[in-house]
Order: C-alpha cells, then sequence, then structure tokens
C-alpha cells in the first residue's frame, strides 16, 4: 500500500506544476483566440472623466517629475492628479504642489495607520472622475496610456483595465531567468483578459470606475489584486492592453526584487485565506483562473517536495531513479546559477530565477505569518 501512496504524491504533484507553470498558458492560448477588441477601436476618453490616485511616500526627489509625464501634451481627459502623502516625512507635498498645474491635489494622509491602502482610500473619497486611475511615482508612464486605458470604458461591460509594466532586463542570472517568468505573467494576463477577465492588475498602471471601488482594509497587501477581483465579483471585465506602457528604471535584480516579491506572495496567502469565498464557484465565474493562475503557484515548494521525496522512495525504479537525478541535476543548476549571478547562460539562469521564485514563496508564507495580526505598513 505504501508504494502506491507514493506513486499517487507523485503523479498529483507532477500534474500540479505542470499545469500551473505549462499547461494552463497553453489552455489560455487555446480557448482565447478571436478579435481582442482593442482600445484603439473605441472612441476618445471624454474631457476630464479620469482623476489620477498617486499613493507616495517620500518621494520628493521624483514626484514632480510624475506629474509632468502625466500632464504631458495637455492630457485634456484628466480632471485632476490627487497626490496622497503617507505619512511623508520630506517635500512630496511641497514639490507636488510646485507643479503649477491648477487640477493638482495634494492630500495628507497622517491620520490612521500608515500604508498604502489606506492612501488609496482617502484618495479615491477625495476623487470627483469617473474613472481613477493609479500609478505609482516610480514608473514613467508613455504619453497616450491613460488614453488608451480610459477609451476602454466606453464598453459597459469593463469595471477595470491594467496596462503592462515593462523592466529593464535583469543583469543577474536569477534575473534574467525572473525576466522571462514576467513574460510569462503578461501573457497570462492579456489571455485571461480575451477570454474574461486578468486575475489582477498591474498597481504601476491601471483604472477602474470609481463607483465600482471598495475601501480596502489597512494591512491590505495586494491592493491591484483585491481590488480588481472584487470588480470581477460585481459582474464586471477586468482588461489588459499590452499597448498602455509603464516603463520601470528598476531592473528585477538584487535584494529589493526580493522584498517585493516576497510581499507579493504574502499578499497571495492573506488573499487565499481572507477570501476563500473567491473558490466557490456559485460565487465567482474565475475559480478555476484563480486557482490556477494564483494559488497554485503557492503551493509549488509543497508538490516539488512532494515529486523529489517520492522519486527518492521509488528510486528502485528505473523511471523512478531517472527522475530522481534530473531532479538533482536541475536543483544543482539553480545552486551554481544564484551563487554565479554574472554567468547569464539560459541553462543556469531559468533554474536559478526558478529557485529564486520558490525561496521567495517559503519567505513570502512566513512575511504573511508575521504580519497576522497587525497592520501592514512597509512600501518595499
Amino acid at each position: 500500500m505504501e508504494p502506491l501512496v507514493w506513486h499517487l504524491v507523485f503523479a498529483v504533484s507532477t500534474a500540479a506544476l505542470i499545469w500551473c507553470h505549462a499547461g494552463y498558458p497553453l489552455w489560455l492560448w487555446f480557448r482565447s483566440g478571436g478579435d481582442d477588441a482593442a482600445a484603439a477601436g473605441f472612441p476618445p476618453p471624454a474631457s476630464g472623466e479620469v482623476s489620477v490616485v498617486i499613493a507616495a511616500r517620500n518621494e520628493g526627489a521624483r514626484v514632480g517629475g510624475k506629474i509632468a509625464g502625466l500632464l504631458a501634451g495637455g492630457a485634456a481627459h484628466i480632471r485632476e492628479i490627487i497626490v496622497v502623502c503617507d505619512h511623508c516625512t520630506d517635500d512630496t507635498a511641497a514639490q507636488a504642489a510646485a507643479a503649477g498645474d491648477p487640477r493638482i491635489r495634494v492630500i495628507l494622509h497622517d491620520d490612521g495607520p500608515p500604508g498604502k491602502p489606506g492612501a488609496l482610500n482617502e484618495g479615491v473619497a477625495a476623487a470627483t472622475g469617473e474613472l481613477i486611475f493609479f500609478t505609482d511615482v516610480r514608473q514613467r508612464i508613455a504619453a497616450d496610456a491613460s488614453a488608451r486605458l480610459a477609451a476602454w470604458f466606453s464598453d459597459p461591460a469593463n469595471g477595470a483595465v491594467s496596462g503592462s509594466l515593462e523592466i529593464e532586463p535583469a543583469n543577474q542570472s536569477a534575473g534574467t531567468g525572473l525576466d522571462l517568468y514576467w513574460r510569462l505573467e503578461k501573457f497570462i494576463r492579456h489571455r485571461e483578459s480575451r477570454l474574461d477577465s486578468s486575475i489582477g492588475c498591474t498597481g504601476a498602471i491601471y483604472m477602474i470606475r470609481r463607483a465600482l471601488y471598495q475601501p480596502l482594509p489597512a494591512d491590505t497587501i495586494l491592493d491591484d489584486v483585491v481590488t480588481p477581483m472584487r470588480i470581477v465579483l460585481s459582474g464586471h471585465r477586468v482588461r489588459f492592453d499590452p499597448d498602455a506602457k509603464a516603463f520601470d528604471p528598476q531592473t528585477l535584480d538584487g535584494e529589493a526584487e526580493s522584498r517585493r516579491k516576497i510581499r507579493t506572495l504574502a499578499g497571495n496567502f492573506q488573499m487565499l485565506f481572507r477570501h476563500p469565498q473567491w473558490l466557490l464557484p456559485p460565487v465567482n465565474r474565475l475559480w478555476w483562473e484563480l486557482i490556477s493562475h494564483k494559488y497554485l503557484r503557492i503551493a509549488a515548494p509543497a508538490f516539488l517536495t512532494g515529486c523529489l521525496a517520492a522519486s527518492w522512495r521509488l528510486r528502485a525504479l528505473p523511471l523512478y531513479a531517472a527522475m530522481w537525478w534530473a531532479q538533482v541535476f536541475l536543483w544543482a543548476l539553480a545552486v551554481v546559477g544564484l551563487l554565479l549571478p554574472g554567468l547569464r547562460v539560459r541553462i543556469l539562469c531559468i533554474p536559478a530565477g526558478f529557485l529564486f521564485l520558490q525561496v521567495s514563496v517559503v519567505r513570502g508564507f512566513v512575511f504573511w505569518l508575521k504580519s497576522l495580526g497587525r497592520p501592514q505598513t512597509g512600501w518595499k
């Protein structure tokens, strides 16, 4: 009986890993054919239709340039730019006001716990436009991006639209592997959008109907997934426009990327346990997409452990012995790629990036456990 259990562990673990990393993207590719109804086919946005909401923490050095980029060419569809200074201790508010456009509004978010969710809640509450454009200070927004996103809302079925974040190429082996992962992630979001709705948006560049916004709990980690999922549950679609671009000068290298991934993955654990009803088909029409896109990924370390343990336990059989040594070889390549980041060889980059993600999942789980019962105050 015991060998049968190990056969089952190996089969289930392998199937889950293949599905979430390859099967699901292929399933989307087959099912999401047809016209994408690109924003270029929609009428241009109405004048004064959009309120931009920027939550900022100590961004005095960059906020002026961000506002100038948003207003380049006049941007008549932008009604106001609301900069919410979240417990800032620098001159962010002064620099934002100094941009000199009457559409700029500065809000000091000094009451209550610090954190981006509270700042977003206050910014949306103060907005008067029909559409809310969420963006961050660091990324540069393409001149036509906000108008492209706004154009999608001529279709009343659309409740949110995400743009595409373009990240500078990495210069380390694990980072190069993460570049490939990010390209796959954008492919998945685009195909999900064509099929029905993307699971989440890109926090640096997305737009929603103001009437569909629901205030976020102060400890929310993934505001750019929770808000779009709530919009899906309201019966609307969440779209993805690959041609509405934001450009991030930060590469996928180093400790900063590690912190970002840990927070993102911790947010997935938070969302899983806070909103278990989203896994029920009667509640969420995208329950299978949510499982395949988000939750199987955070279970990947457990599945990988199952594959390794089962193949070791059954190594007396030639097939499992071969699988055992194949896994050992791939993990060895991953470790070499992490220890020698300057070797940007594909055979090292992809395993190193994959191992980086699995370690981040475990660290994200620990981060989430430590965050229980206290407000989420970090920004990085």
